[in-house]
């Protein structure tokens, strides 16, 4: 049966879907399982909310491309949605031996990186986070915490001195507003940044993913070790920042995890494993455009039309499954990263920054809980990420001299020397 539905497309921005977005979902499986979203005032895409279907696409490399550049003209140059599609000479949007040169580059650096390494640096950066609340009983885990430590610790493994970090920071926060002057701020700044970066390493290399990328036997040219950088921080940093921030909403709301928060490791695997099965981090994208016309579980898709995974609704669909204690076995399964090709070659970096992140907030701060009901909680208006606008805590406030672990007496020196990664 061929779909050609009728149906009004569903919002995926405004305040409704950010309050309750599995009920956007819930009509747009009404469609099928490809039913028509509107991801920006006037722009409308085709959104697959189906576990089984957006399997079929993210694995087939022969039906769909990912070069945006066709479909572009049709995104108003001021849409929101606009930054996140458009073309630049990275693995996001390239196909085939392009795709597989890119992306070589990344994978081959990321494996050069010690994860003994990359949990120290966290550790350290998130002493360093916490030395500054740890003493007033009260926090944001959102703006104090989940939103600066992993571009902190990116801006490390980049090799770049801990002193760019605010500024990295702020451009990419400022690049997401909605505020069109401060967008362009941001993005001249975060052009900026990268320019220093390349040049730095470029003169000189270090032991660091800049240096890697520059002398990988791929060879890439500026410009594409450039944008494999800004991929990496523009599409890396929120899912982390999201993923850390869901999660702790989970260990501190559900009595699951009520009283185990300092167990060890596996009351938070299991938290960060629930939090990407149900509140995907990065929860619509993955952009494709069919080659040709095709008929994709029964509905026909005209070639270069957008289609866009619902992660989040792919991972709560009925095919995925659900077991009586609520608990999913093995991470691999769900979509929270993407599948196929076109996976997110940095998951395992994302999970051990917020897996060290989360671990060191517990460790020091055993008894914190929210400070207001689970059920308040707000998140941002926008169709990708599932982003908390704000998670307030309290806890039993610390002091430099307290006895026992503390921020202060167990982080390392913050010399430049030892937050390297060599």
């Amino acid at each position: 049966m061929t779909i050609t539905s009728d149906a009004a497309p569903v919002p995926l921005h405004g305040a409704e879907h950010a309050a309750d977005p599995e009920r956007s979902y819930e009509l747009l499986r009404m469609q099928g399982p490809v039913g028509l979203a509107e991801v920006a005032p006037g722009v409308v895409v085709r959104l697959i909310t189906d576990y089984r279907a957006a399997l079929d696409l993210l694995q087939d490399t022969d039906t769909w491309s990912k070069d945006s550049r066709p479909w572009l003209p049709q995104v108003p140059l001021d849409s929101p949605i606009r930054p996140l599609v458009e073309w630049r000479p990275n693995l996001l949007f390239a196909d085939g031996e392009n795709h597989a040169y890119l992306r070589k580059v990344i994978t081959d650096s990321f494996d050069l990186l010690d994860p003994n390494d990359v949990r120290t640096l966290t550790f350290r950066y998130a002493d360093r986070l916490l030395q500054e609340f740890a003493d007033t009983g009260t926090v944001d885990l959102v703006s104090q915490y989940a939103q600066q430590l992993p571009l902190m610790v990116f801006n490390a493994l980049f090799g770049m001195p801990d002193e760019y970090g605010p500024s990295l920071a702020e451009a990419l926060d400022a690049m997401v507003d909605t505020d069109p002057e401060r967008k362009a701020k941001g993005a001249e700044s975060f052009g900026g940044y990268l320019a220093t970066l390349y040049g730095t390493k470029a003169a000189q290399r270090g032991h660091d993913l800049t240096s890697w990328f520059i002398d990988h036997p791929n060879g890439l040219n500026q410009e594409e070790a450039v944008n494999q950088i800004l991929i990496i921080l523009g599409a890396g940093n929120e899912p982390t920042i999201n993923l850390i921030a869901n999660t702790c909403v989970r260990m501190l709301s559900d009595e699951r995890y009520f009283g185990t928060l300092t167990t060890g490791s596996l009351p938070v695997q299991h938290a960060i494993d629930d939090a990407l099965w149900n509140d995907s981090p990065l929860a619509n994208f993955s952009f494709h455009f069919p080659k040709e016309n095709v008929t994709f579980h029964g509905t026909r898709i005209p070639a270069g039309s957008p289609v866009m995974v619902s992660y989040a609704a792919a991972n709560s669909c009925p095919h995925a499954g659900v077991p009586a204690d609520g608990f999913r076995s093995g991470t691999k399964a769900h979509l929270a990263f993407a599948a196929g090709p076109h996976a997110c070659p940095g998951r395992s970096l994302a999970l051990l920054i917020a897996t060290a992140a989360i671990e060191r907030l517990a460790s020091y701060l055993p008894d914190i809980e929210l400070a207001v009901p689970a059920e308040e909680l707000t998140y941002r208006d926008g169709p990708v990420h599932r982003t908390l606008t704000a998670l307030p805590a309290r806890f039993t406030p610390l002091t430099p001299d307290a006895n026992g672990a503390t921020p202060w007496s167990r982080s390392p020196s913050s010399s430049r020397e030892d937050a390297s990664i060599s």
